[in-house]
């Protein structure tokens, strides 16, 4: 998967995650939940585009860990929405398998750029 396919693949998730935040339940942590899930999956692609305009390679790796981190809580708010019944697990599922190949990439790309 070459850079900008990668940028059109954490744009769609940022988008799918947005739609499904906007279906979470109207209450305290329905609110709460939405928005830290619209805040680091948006963050996963406005931040990989970022990653491609690195200048060196230590800017890159410091850019690529935050995409990382994104990533990474991205999945976990995916897994607290299942996990207080907030949705029906099957609607989240494939989120939640995407931010964790997305988070495999990240890290995989990481530790690479940190091997040379």
């Amino acid at each position: 998967m070459n850079k900008d396919e990668l940028k059109e693949r954490t744009k769609r998730f940022a988008h799918h995650c947005v739609k499904l935040a906007t279906t979470l339940p109207n209450t305290k942590l329905g609110h709460h939940i939405s928005g830290q899930l619209i805040r680091s999956s948006t963050s996963v692609a406005a931040n990989y585009r970022a990653t491609c305009l690195a200048q060196s390679k230590a800017s890159f790796i410091a850019k690529i860990s935050i995409v990382l981190e994104e990533a990474d809580e991205s999945a976990f708010w995916l897994e607290f929405i299942v996990e207080e019944n907030l949705l029906h697990e099957k609607s989240v599922t494939p989120l939640l398998n995407e931010a964790k190949e997305l988070t495999a990439i990240f890290f995989s790309s990481r530790k690479t750029a940190g091997e040379h």
